[in-house]
């Protein structure tokens, strides 16, 4: 079992920069590649980035390429999202996701963000990101 929580949201003028994290507690982090996704209002779910679990490897939705970092911190069991240059369509509630098992390789889990998180292990509650002038 593991429980994701998320943090690091709030309101930011566009050109701004915030950083989400997703904190696990339970199992060891690395037994899981970690997804982030985010929803708007009225929109579908749309996975933007994801890293797997223990070499690191990272893939990113065009529409964040280039402004996003993922990264992981095993030994503090989190998960960080570092977003620059956020524009207004990037506002939605950002979700963390796990996906198992141990090992899984960065294809798999770019299929994942792909499917925009069909047969995620675990969900956090999510973080609202707001950019707005």
């Amino acid at each position: 079992q593991v429980q994701l929580g998320e943090s690091g949201g709030g309101t930011v003028q566009p050109g701004g920069s915030l950083r989400l994290s997703c904190a696990a507690a339970g199992n060891n982090l690395e037994d899981y590649g970690i997804g982030w996704f985010r929803q708007a209002p009225g929109k579908e779910r749309e996975g933007v980035a994801c890293i797997s679990t223990i070499d690191g490897d990272t893939y990113y939705a065009d529409s964040v390429k280039g402004r996003f970092i993922i990264s992981r911190d095993n030994a503090k069991k989190t998960v960080f999202l570092e977003m620059n240059n956020l524009q207004p369509e990037d506002t939605a509630v950002y979700y963390c996701a796990a996906k198992g098992p141990r090992g899984v390789g960065i294809y798999v889990l770019r299929l994942w963000i792909l499917a925009r998180g069909l047969q995620s292990d675990y969900w956090g509650q999510g973080t609202q990101v707001t950019v707005s002038s």
